[in-house]
């Protein structure tokens, strides 16, 4: 199995981060059709696939590329480096794509693929050609929406970070993605792969929320950065570009109907800051109103307050 052996140290360090990068690569993956969709992903994918097919259809250069970069089971290790900052910018991590050598992008596509290298990719320009189509996914089927899915995204780590104050790593880490598990004394199955054990002694270790259905790692060869790239879980993997019913909006008001709205499963006050993208005293102002009526009530869970749907705002709702 693939095994990484994490330093105390490391671990106690280690940081949650968001990459619009990294998004960008998981639906990309989805578009070459040999991997499972999220529930978020096959919305997206009901848009994004025709806008696709009809700019990189007839490319030459698309279909052979996401054949042999991005397989089950394997990415190119060019696509997606561990980001350098914690607050990485989309035009600074494409930079790096582009930079690749092109012999670096190929050995990367290569290693463990167990056929020739499709002839197109061999052509001068492999990095330059991969860097243009992942920018076009990005401004043409994610840019506008990524502060929607920035927010669903942080509402995962807001999440996860609860989690990891109540339980500690143990309870944040045992299946973030499927064949990861937390095996303790420092020891992290990855994946259920045979690859040899690898230490993780650098000063980064990143933790990297995505909306696809599976995830992947990625490090520097120098050892300096590692990250794990995860899918978010269950109702956080959704696009929380939702609104509620156009009557309850009239009703309680835009904001408030929103709230209730996401009150259908048990949320945090941060949780809803971070999906709604509204600040804290509005929130916490709109959810004691919300009580007062009866619409929503509270109770704790470890150190965390969590809001929920009363029967009456789940009729109110759903009416």
């Amino acid at each position: 199995m693939g095994l990484w052996r994490i330093g105390t140290d490391v671990l106690a360090g280690g940081r949650f981060v968001v990459s619009p990068l990294a998004e960008t690569v998981g639906c990309l993956a989805a578009l070459t059709g040999q991997h499972g969709l999220s529930p978020a992903q096959r919305e997206w994918l009901a848009t994004a696939r025709p806008a696709f097919q009809a700019r990189w259809g007839g490319d030459d250069f698309a279909g052979p590329f996401l054949r042999d970069a991005i397989r089950p089971g394997w990415l190119a290790d060019f696509l997606y480096l561990p980001p350098p900052t914690d607050t990485p910018a989309f035009a600074d991590e494409l930079a790096r794509i582009a930079a690749t050598p092109d012999e670096q992008a190929r050995r990367d596509i290569l290693e463990t693929l167990e056929r020739p290298l499709a002839p197109v990719l061999h052509r001068p320009g492999l990095a330059a050609r991969a860097a243009e189509l992942v920018e076009w996914v990005w401004r043409h089927t994610l840019e506008a929406a990524w502060p929607r899915r920035r927010r669903a995204l942080e509402a995962d780590i807001v999440a996860r970070t609860d989690r990891l104050t109540t339980g500690g790593w143990a309870a944040v880490l045992d299946g973030m993605r499927p064949g990861m598990r937390w095996l303790g004394d420092g020891r992290l199955q990855i994946n259920t792969y045979d690859y040899p054990p690898r230490d993780v002694t650098g000063p980064r270790l990143l933790f990297i929320p995505i909306t696809a259905h599976r995830g992947w790692v990625a490090y520097e060869e120098r050892g300096d950065v590692h990250a794990i790239i995860y899918p978010a879980t269950g109702w956080l993997a959704q696009d929380p570009a939702g609104v509620p019913p156009e009557a309850l909006a009239r009703l309680i008001g835009p904001a408030r109907a929103r709230i209730l709205t996401l009150l259908a499963a048990p949320k945090s006050t941060t949780q809803l800051v971070a999906l709604t993208g509204q600040t804290l005293g509005s929130t916490g102002g709109h959810l004691r109103v919300l009580r007062d009526a009866g619409l929503a009530a509270r109770r704790r869970a470890g150190r965390s307050v969590l809001y929920y749907r009363t029967t009456l705002g789940d009729a109110l709702c759903q009416g």
